[in-house]
């Protein structure tokens, strides 16, 4: 597809602007591209190959490439690391995130990805752990308490739902009960734990480093 620049280039005054500019004429005859972001231009956050298409066209197409992961997150005290969590659930092309407990949850970490993600909600813990298991969807939870195995020598099933908690207390006692198993990350320093957001990033990123197909050579 011919478009102006792609990615990341130069807007007025030198600052840097992400995205393509207004595609120009003859467009191509193509049903997932917007008419509207062919005429005024593509900055969203999304990857390159994903310029110009129609929100529900990018959805369509990630359903053809998502993973088996699912990941869960606990909304128990309004917490603002769940943008974070489900900005990287896309960027690793989980299946769905599942919010447990209050339905509204701060977006503005998520920099509109959840746009590109199915979005499953659950009143509380118990409505998640009957899913889970209407679904044979193993519980992983990831916490450090006693008895979690490191997530470094612990194979994750390939249908985990990983369960992270909320940023302090960590994954619900009625949650931990149910798991199917309990992971922690290892830690090596003088700080009790991690931010939740980089503990679920991690984890996902361990799930994936088990089962999806990696990509040879450089990535870019």
């Amino acid at each position: 597809m011919t478009a102006a620049r792609a990615g990341e280039g130069l807007g007025p005054g030198g600052a840097r602007e992400v995205g393509v500019g207004p595609h120009p004429r003859p467009w191509p005859a193509d049903p997932r591209l917007d008419p509207e972001l062919l005429e005024h231009g593509d900055r969203r956050n999304v990857e390159d190959r994903f310029r110009y298409w129609r929100r529900e066209a990018i959805v369509a197409e990630l359903d053809t490439a998502r993973h088996g992961l699912h990941v869960a997150i606990e909304n128990l005290e309004h917490d603002a690391n769940i943008g974070s969590v489900v900005r990287t659930a896309n960027a690793f092309a989980v299946g769905a995130f599942h919010i447990v407990g209050r339905r509204r949850w701060n977006r503005r970490g998520a920099m509109v990805t959840d746009r590109y993600q199915h979005e499953i909600h659950h009143p509380d813990a118990k409505h998640l752990i009957d899913w889970a298991r209407d679904h044979e969807r193993p519980i992983v939870a990831i916490d450090l308490v006693e008895g979690a195995l490191p997530i470094e020598r612990t194979p994750l099933p390939a249908n985990a739902l990983l369960v992270v908690g909320q940023e302090g207390p960590g994954v619900s006692a009625e949650i931990l009960a149910a798991a199917d198993l309990v992971v922690g990350i290892t830690q090596f320093g003088s700080t009790r734990s991690i931010n939740v957001a980089a503990a679920a990033a991690i984890a996902m990123h361990s799930w994936i480093l088990q089962h999806a197909q990696i990509p040879e050579g450089p990535l870019r």
